[in-house]
């Protein structure tokens, strides 16, 4: 089971920064869990909010502001940490270790995408990361125009917990789900696992601090485990070996 540092290591270090990924990398995470966005001026921005009130105290929408005035945001100090910066996307993956797995989070909860799922085709395509990144997305239709412009980019739809169960699962995952699927890890039964499982899908299970939740993930099949703690996790699934 690899462990993906939920946007970062955000336990420690303020949320989808260069800060918060270089802290994964020290903790030992086997790679990261970002969010990605089309800002006002195009470019693809790491944030996992649409508006920047409790990360920064400011009113922006991500969608319709430029980066030169996203680029100036302290998404840091709001959140208990020294000010830090939201990064682009391709600094992120520039940055992040070449052994690291990177599950790319489209955010867009509308039909227009604002050129999202195209650049980010393009920045993996660019720099030959096809084989360690994951795209996952609560937006079905982000994961079809994944599938249209990058058939071979890995895919993974992310289940809402707050909608139906079954049409998610059993409707629109194997629709849209190339590589995985994404549940909430209370979702994560031993018949739904067997199920995915059979299917040919690895599970990320998300988000998990607690280190018996992360071991009984284990022993349910969970391929990623993402959390705000990567190092603590680390440590106690060492302590306790896997069921042979």
């Amino acid at each position: 089971m690899l462990l993906l540092a939920h946007r970062g290591a955000s336990a420690d270090a303020p949320e989808n920064t260069l800060e918060a990924f270089t802290e994964a990398v020290r903790q030992g995470a086997d790679g990261v869990e970002l969010d990605a966005m089309a800002c006002g001026s195009g470019e693809v921005v790491v944030c996992h909010d649409e508006r920047l009130e409790r990360l920064a105290g400011q009113p922006w929408e991500v969608r319709t502001t430029p980066w030169w005035k996203l680029s100036r945001a302290d998404v840091g100090t709001s959140l208990g940490f020294a000010p830090a910066r939201i990064p682009l996307l391709e600094d992120v993956l520039d940055a992040l270790p070449a052994h690291f797995l990177v599950n790319i989070e489209l955010k867009c909860d509308r039909v227009d995408d604002g050129g999202l799922v195209a650049s980010v085709a393009r920045l993996v395509r660019e720099r030959k990361l096809a084989e360690r990144v994951v795209v996952s997305s609560f937006n079905p239709l982000c994961l079809f125009r994944l599938a249209a412009v990058a058939p071979t980019l890995r895919r993974g739809f992310l289940i809402d917990p707050d909608k139906a169960w079954a049409p998610q699962a059993y409707v629109v995952s194997p629709l849209v789900s190339s590589h995985s699927v994404h549940p909430s890890h209370e979702a994560c039964t031993p018949e739904r696992l067997a199920a995915w499982h059979e299917a040919g899908l690895r599970v990320a299970a998300w988000t998990v601090d607690d280190p018996r939740r992360a071991r009984a993930l284990r022993e349910l099949g969970v391929s990623y485990l993402i959390t705000n703690r990567p190092g603590r996790v680390r440590e106690a699934l060492r302590d306790v070996a896997p069921a042979a």
